[in-house]
């Protein structure tokens, strides 16, 4: 807030983040503008710079980039309660519209609704492919060593393809890789958070836990999504599926296909998509479980270091980390495509894939992508076409 400026209201921050929550269609791009519409531009709560440097911090923390910025924007506004109620509000009607559709979809829908996941379940990979190749042009900008960029982005690839659940260890090599290379053994030692001799018995520790299945395996799937992800939402896409098919078999690649669209179909941050996972591992409980982990860290980022983003945006170290880790999810975004397009069955699902990805190069919506493919499995179910099993 500005010197000299009365404090909006809760009831106000609850009106206005909650508009964005319920309309915020698109992803983080969208999510961006419209708070930057509503704090800077029509509420004048925040300055242009102010509003630019928060940004930039929190694109260096992991998780969910979008949902941080709605949390400091309400904080810097009204301090922790502002913090509380705003991120709630934007969070809190997405969630509530995918837990409803995941418990039709996830139930025993009848046909039609089969064919609405498996058509738009079927462009989601080209969904992951447009995603991956909007983040290449900056990331490629922003880089001073092209050759090891391309490595990181390589690496993350290939993990997506052959490693599934253990994504997250190769994302935090590179990013440690490059952490160690551009310190080359001189200059202030790094935090201890972005250590490599940190993470071995944390990754250890994480093993034990996943392992155990249940509740505690959706714990350490939801903590990853968000806080160990970065890169953006769509790199919760390939850490949720090793876990959630191939590892847990808490879902069918179907089933998972189903979630991602629904994550990308309805308002709010994509992390939404956890909550399907959640659901399909324990109801209504494990969905609000799951989203209660994968949320709370960016508001813990928020409350603890929102005093600290200034210096967050110019350290060093994160900037470094950041430097091998951010590839590694892009090519890990890019590399998702390839589970996710082998998860199809039926070959009108590889015509509507064919379909979407042509529509997404003309840089047409996402949500149309999504919605016109579901429309079309909806009609070939009512023909008595054939659906996943």
């Amino acid at each position: 807030m500005r010197t000299g400026d009365t404090p909006p209201s809760l009831a106000r921050l609850l009106r206005d983040f909650g508009r964005i929550g319920c309309l915020g269609f698109g992803g983080p791009p969208a999510h961006v503008a419209m708070l930057r519409e509503l704090v800077v531009q029509r509420r004048g709560w925040i300055g242009g710079d102010d509003f630019e440097h928060g940004l930039a911090a929190t694109n260096v923390l992991p998780g969910p980039g979008s949902t941080q910025m709605a949390i400091w924007c309400a904080w810097r506004v009204r301090g922790l309660p502002g913090a509380l109620v705003g991120g709630a509000a934007f969070i809190v009607p997405g969630l509530l519209v995918i837990l409803a559709l995941a418990a039709l979809f996830l139930g025993a829908p009848p046909a039609w609704v089969r064919g609405v996941g498996a058509g738009a379940g079927a462009v989601v990979a080209a969904v992951a492919v447009q995603a991956g190749l909007s983040l290449l042009p900056s990331s490629w900008a922003r880089t001073p060593a092209r050759g090891r960029w391309i490595a990181y982005l390589l690496a993350g690839a290939a993990a997506t393809a052959l490693l599934g659940p253990w994504l997250i260890v190769v994302l935090l090599a590179c990013g440690g890789a490059e952490l160690a290379w551009q310190r080359g053994g001189r200059g202030p030692r790094a935090p201890r958070a972005l250590h490599l001799d940190a993470w071995p018995p944390l990754l250890l520790a994480a093993a034990a836990v996943a392992a155990s299945g249940g509740l505690l395996a959706l714990c350490w799937t939801a903590f990853k999504v968000g806080a160990l992800s970065y890169g953006g939402g769509f790199v919760t896409i390939p850490l949720m599926q090793g876990d959630a098919v191939d590892r847990h078999h808490w879902m069918t690649d179907a089933e998972f296909l189903n979630a991602v669209a629904l994550g990308q179909a309805t308002p709010g941050p994509v992390t939404h998509t956890v909550a399907v996972v959640g659901y399909a591992v324990d109801g209504l409980g494990g969905a609000l479980l799951a989203s209660l982990v994968a949320f709370l860290p960016s508001f813990t980022f928020v409350l603890l270091g929102g005093a600290r983003f200034e210096r967050l945006r110019t350290l060093p170290s994160a900037r470094a980390f950041l430097d091998g880790a951010g590839p590694a999810a892009i090519g890990a975004i890019l590399g998702s495509a390839i589970p996710l397009a082998a998860g199809l069955t039926e070959w009108w699902q590889l015509a509507v894939l064919a379909a979407g990805a042509a529509w997404l190069l003309l840089r047409r919506g996402v949500v149309a992508a999504l919605l016109g493919a579901g429309a079309v499995g909806a009609l070939i179910a009512l023909a008595g076409g054939p659906l996943p099993s």
